[in-house]
């Protein structure tokens, strides 16, 4: 796996601090009532002192990492031969768990190890548990499992805490209610620092004898509870992660308020995995995102909700696959900042936002060296990877206005747009697969034999319907059918006389432009 930071940046969305990663690495200088964590293959110590496998105290050490074990059957969990690892290859790696609050300094270098946050079971609900980590010039490589990993600490949403399992489907939040300022899971980035973590995964082992989760860590860098990233004073510190499954992960809330994030992920960037909960809220920083470098991965994706009131977001997603760079299962709202999230799809924004934006579907997919510009914008750049969909947010956007879009200097036209409220995916000539296993003849579906196929209404109105008694077929979990524009297929804005248009104008419920193709 690639191991350097993003080659390729967008000038137009990430300022100069967020272009350049600051060479070597240097401390901030330790706080009172900080303790100063140094890592090493050869000797570990707290507050200067040495420290000594299986001991206890405030940081212990031990061989005794979570994983995914080999030689296991089915009714041990979920996983493949590929998430599967020797106890040979585990014992070799040095966990290294802090079990007391406070907040602790960590600089050094582990080549097989991890580090842990473990404040007991009983942590979530204890307001004190609160753990903060300063990375201020760490090196830590895990091959079997999250090279960072926050397993009990405070739990700032507490009515998620007091759910049962079973009555979690019950709960859902409304974004701008949370708020994770007081979350026990806290990393700040030591203003210029350098902090690299390359990092496995656990795939999903089952509580014994049943098939509920006991273990399931999908991230290099995880949290079980709700999580804050924050700069120092200059937000000169950097984290770099590279994973062999997804990136940033918490299973519940995600907070970044600073610092510059750097991922590179086999799956998603960046994920929040409780379903009609999570939210993913970025109020400042700059990050950088390369996603679905294996076979499948968003940028960005939360079962719940995303939020971006500050900061540059650059998120870039699988190119083979129906993945973009912002996924949410909830509202997408973008009130600040610079964004730019590209993939083959993006889930849509919502139009409560607070800052404009403008989505671009093309009816065929870019390929990576294309160099695409919105003139009248600073958006100008070269793609690193193929996209389809292309999202764009920054404060220069303005209503009314109108924009040229050019791909390798070739003007853009699109042929529809959507008006109107916001919601689902966006149509555009996405390439939608087949579910796997269903060969479609070469001329499209065709109707069964004996019956015409659904005529499309003129001037909108419902889409066609399946014939009596069947089905559409079913897609792989998290695709949707394609669904025509609100308002009817083919919807063109008036002064057009339903002509493709080169005028990327933002207009009210207008932010949203599909079919676009190069003008003929």
């Amino acid at each position: 796996m690639k191991k350097q930071i993003l080659a390729a940046v967008l000038s137009a969305v990430l300022p100069l601090t967020a272009c350049s990663a600051p060479s070597g690495t240097s401390s901030s200088g330790q706080r009172e009532g900080e303790r100063t964590l140094t890592l090493s293959d050869q000797e570990i110590k707290l507050d200067g002192q040495p420290l000594s496998l299986n001991g206890e105290g405030a940081v212990t050490l031990s061989n005794d990492i979570v994983y995914y074990h080999d030689n296991t059957g089915e009714d041990y969990g979920e996983g493949t031969q590929a998430d599967m690892h020797t106890q040979e290859e585990a014992d070799a790696h040095t966990v290294v768990t802090i079990r007391e609050t406070g907040t602790y300094r960590v600089s050094g270098a582990l080549s097989a190890g991890q580090l842990a946050v473990d404040l007991g079971s009983e942590a979530k609900r204890d307001p004190e548990a609160v753990v903060t980590l300063v990375l201020d010039g760490v090196d830590i490589t895990c091959t079997v499992a999250p090279a960072v990993i926050f397993y009990n600490v405070y739990e700032c949403d507490e009515t998620w805490v007091a759910y049962d399992e079973e009555e979690m489907e019950n709960y859902s939040v409304q974004p701008a209610d949370v708020d994770t300022s007081a979350a026990g899971a806290n990393v700040v980035l030591a203003d210029g620092s350098v902090n690299q973590v390359n990092g496995s995964y656990v795939a999903r082992i089952y509580k014994e004898g049943t098939t509920k989760k006991l273990h399931k860590y999908d991230g290099a860098f995880y949290s079980k509870m709700s999580m804050n990233i924050n700069g120092e004073t200059e937000g000169t510190g950097t984290l770099s992660i590279v994973a062999d499954n997804e990136g940033l992960d918490s299973e519940l809330h995600l907070t970044i308020n600073g610092g510059q994030i750097n991922i590179q992920a086999q799956n998603d960037g960046i994920n929040t995995n409780e379903d009609n909960v999570s939210v993913t809220t970025i109020n400042g920083g700059a990050l950088q995102i390369n996603a679905g470098l294996g076979e499948e991965g968003d940028g960005i994706d939360s079962n719940g909700h995303i939020v971006i009131n500050g900061g540059a977001v650059c998120s870039m997603a699988s190119d083979h696959s129906p993945d973009g760079g912002l996924d949410a299962d909830g509202e997408i709202l973008i009130n600040g900042g610079k964004v730019a999230a590209l993939g083959v799809r993006n889930d849509a924004v919502s139009s409560d936002s607070k800052q404009l934006y403008i989505e671009l579907s093309f009816a065929s997919a870019l390929p990576a060296g294309a160099l695409v510009e919105l003139e009248g914008t600073s958006l100008s750049f070269t793609l690193e990877k193929g996209a389809q969909s292309i999202l764009y947010s920054a404060p220069e956007l303005e209503q009314d206005v109108s924009y040229t879009l050019k791909v390798d200097g070739a003007v853009q036209q699109y042929t529809g747009h959507t008006s109107g409220g916001f919601g689902g995916d966006r149509p555009g000539g996405m390439d939608v697969q087949p579910p796997e296993g269903m060969e479609l003849p070469e001329d499209g579906p065709q109707p069964p034999e004996g019956q015409e196929p659904p005529q499309r209404p003129e001037n909108g109105g419902e889409p066609p319907q399946m014939p009596d008694g069947q089905q559409p077929p079913e897609l792989p979990e998290g695709q949707n059918h394609p669904q025509p524009p609100q308002g009817g297929p083919g919807q063109f804005p008036a002064d057009e006389g339903g002509e493709p248009s080169t005028d990327f104008t933002l207009a009210d419920g207008i932010c949203s432009f599909f079919g676009i193709t190069g003008q003929i």
